[in-house]
C-alpha cells in the first residue's frame, strides 16, 4: 500500500535508529542539531539578500510610515518622540513575524511538502536534533531582522547603539519564545492555510495588545491583564528601555516569561511532531 505524500518511510526511520542503537530516544542531544541549522542556512545564503528585503519591508513601513504620519499628530509619547517610541516596538514586532513564519512556512515545507525532515533522520539525528536546529534557525532569522531595524534606528537617532548588548540577547531569547511557539502550530498543520488562523487569531491581536504601538497604560485595566501574559509585551518591556537608555523594570520577570513560552512551546511542539512523524 502506497503511503500518504509527505509521510516519512517508517520502516527506513526505524532501521536507520536501530543502525544507531537508540530507538526510544527522539530528544535532542548537546550538539547534533547544529547541523540542522547550518543546512539551512546553506540553503538561506543563496537567497540572503532577497529573503533580509522581504523580512525587513514590513516592519521599516511601519516604522517610517507611522512613526513619521503620526508622529505628526501625536509628538512625544513616554517623554520621548512618537517613531523613537514605535521604533523599539518595530523590533519586538518584527522578531516575532520573522521567527513565527520561518517556523511555519519553511519549516512546514521541509517538513510536509520537501520531506527533507524525513532525509535528516535517515542519519544519527533524532526528531528531537531536528526540530531544535529549526528553532534556533528561526530564531537566528529573527536576530537578524531584529538587530537591522535597531541599528537603522540608531544610524537616524532613534535608538542607543550601545543598547545592543542589551537587546542582542532578548531579540534571540524572544525569538525563540516565537519559534517553538508557532512550531507548535507546524505540529498541528494539515496544509499552509491552517497559519491563517494563528496570525489572524494570535498574532494580530499580540501586535496589537502589546505596547507596540502605544504604551499599554492606554489600554483598560482588563486588557492590560492579559496583556501581562503575551511574550511580545515581555520583549516589548525589555527592548525599549535599553533602546532609549533607560532602566528596565522587572528585567528577570520579562526575560523569565519568554524562557518559560521558549522551553514550553518546544517541549509541547516536540510531543505533538512524535506523534505525527514517529507514530
Amino acid at each position: 500500500m502506497p503511503r500518504a505524500p509527505g509521510k516519512p518511510n517508517r520502516a527506513a526511520v526505524s532501521t536507520a535508529r536501530s543502525r544507531r542503537g537508540d530507538a526510544p530516544r527522539y530528544l535532542p542531544g548537546m550538539s547534533p542539531w547544529m547541523g540542522v541549522w547550518r543546512r539551512n542556512f546553506l540553503v538561506w545564503r543563496k537567497l540572503a539578500i532577497a529573503s533580509l528585503f522581504g523580512n525587513l519591508a514590513d516592519p521599516m513601513i511601519y516604522l517610517f510610515g507611522l512613526g513619521f504620519g503620526l508622529g505628526m499628530m501625536v509628538g512625544e509619547v513616554d517623554g520621548t518622540s512618537y517613531i523613537a517610541f514605535l521604533a523599539a516596538g518595530t523590533v519586538g514586532s518584527s522578531v516575532m513575524f520573522s521567527a513565527s513564519f520561518e517556523s511555519m512556512y519553511s519549516g512546514f515545507s521541509r517538513m510536509h511538502v520537501q520531506r527533507t525532515w524525513e532525509a535528516l533522520m535517515h542519519t544519527p539525528l533524532t526528531l528531537g536534533d531536528v526540530v531544535l536546529g529549526e528553532v534556533v534557525w528561526a530564531a537566528s532569522k529573527a536576530v537578524l531582522s531584529g538587530v537591522a531595524i535597531l541599528l537603522v534606528a540608531s544610524v537616524l537617532g532613534y535608538a542607543r547603539i550601545d543598547s545592543l548588548p542589551v537587546v542582542l540577547p532578548v531579540i534571540l531569547l524572544a525569538g525563540l519564545a516565537f519559534a517553538s511557539l508557532a512550531m507548535v502550530t507546524t505540529a498541528l498543520a494539515p496544509s499552509y492555510d491552517f497559519f491563517m488562523f494563528y496570525q489572524t487569531l494570535v498574532m494580530t491581536p499580540m501586535l496589537l495588545l502589546s505596547g507596540v504601538f502605544f504604551p499599554l497604560a492606554q489600554l483598560p485595566a482588563a486588557a492590560r491583564h492579559v496583556t501581562e501574559w503575551l511574550p511580545l509585551a515581555h520583549a516589548v518591556a525589555l527592548i525599549r528601555p535599553a533602546m532609549l537608555g533607560r532602566p528596565i523594570d522587572l528585567p528577570w520577570l520579562h526575560a523569565g516569561a519568554l524562557a518559560v513560552y521558549a522551553v514550553a512551546g518546544f517541549a509541547v511542539a516536540l510531543v505533538l511532531l512524535r506523534r505525527r512523524i514517529l507514530r
